[in-house]
């Protein structure tokens, strides 16, 4: 893909993290706060949780961050990692993992295809945005009836879409720090243009808490996190109702 293309379908994308892969953790490495903020998203969920040894589901686990940060939130925990690419699952299987840990490759879209059996907990980190539009309320849909009743899921994503500020502040890290980087460290600066379009058009945060909302999911709230990336990335909480007669039924239920 040429410095500037454009992605514009699923598989390309995918495509696009099989590439970056080599070079993806070296770079979350160098982007200030991206592994704490995924330790405080992992802490939202594991503050939710009753058990002791829940069952989570990483959805988007990538190259395995976000799954490292769930066990040392919850060490317990059984995790399955689920990923479109297969570059990035291959580096997060290469990682030395405990009993209980797992991955599998598919897309978002695919989940209710998988049949991984009801968890407790959902983290998705990174990952709405990758989903097309038209697909979005379909995968929100899917992730609430993948929980357990009163199962918890927590998003983290980027949305700059109303905050003209924040706009301007995430395009000038981009263009001027995360493209250049890439380009410097081999990282296959293309995916991170892709990275800040995509942000760019990514809902806005009340656009995706109503999707939340229309998905069946309760409780839902949202945190920003500090520093520079204030106003950009934000902490989505939503639960699934307890009662059946809180929400329409999923299939098979």
């Amino acid at each position: 893909m040429p410095y500037g293309g454009r992605v514009d379908t699923e598989p390309e994308l995918a495509d696009e993290f099989d590439r970056a892969a080599g070079r993806y953790d070296l770079l979350t490495a160098l982007n200030p706060g991206y592994h704490r903020h995924l330790a405080e998203a992992a802490s939202a969920l594991a503050d939710r949780l009753d058990r002791d040894a829940p069952c989570l589901l990483d959805l988007g686990c990538g190259s395995g961050s976000s799954t490292a940060a769930l066990l040392r939130a919850l060490p317990g925990a059984s995790v399955v990692g689920v990923d479109a690419s297969v570059g990035m699952l291959a580096r997060a299987a290469g990682k030395a993992w405990p009993d209980g840990v797992r991955f599998v490759q598919a897309s978002a879209e695919a989940l209710p295809e998988l049949r991984l059996g009801p968890v407790d907990g959902i983290l998705a980190a990174y990952l709405f945005r990758n989903v097309p539009d038209r697909d979005r309320d379909r995968v929100a849909r899917s992730a609430l009836c993948q929980l357990r009743p009163g199962g918890w899921l927590v998003v983290q994503e980027y949305s700059v879409a109303g905050r003209r500020l924040a706009g301007l502040v995430w395009t000038l890290v981009c263009w001027l720090v995360v493209i250049p980087l890439a380009a410097l460290v081999g990282g296959h600066p293309g995916l991170y243009v892709y990275l800040w379009r995509s942000v760019r058009d990514f809902d806005a945060t009340e656009r995706f808490a109503r999707r939340l909302a229309e998905a069946g999911f309760v409780d839902i709230a949202r945190q920003d996190v500090q520093g520079w990336q204030r106003g950009i990335l934000h902490t989505f909480r939503a639960r699934r109702p307890y009662a059946p007669e809180e929400s329409r039924p999923c299939p098979a239920e």
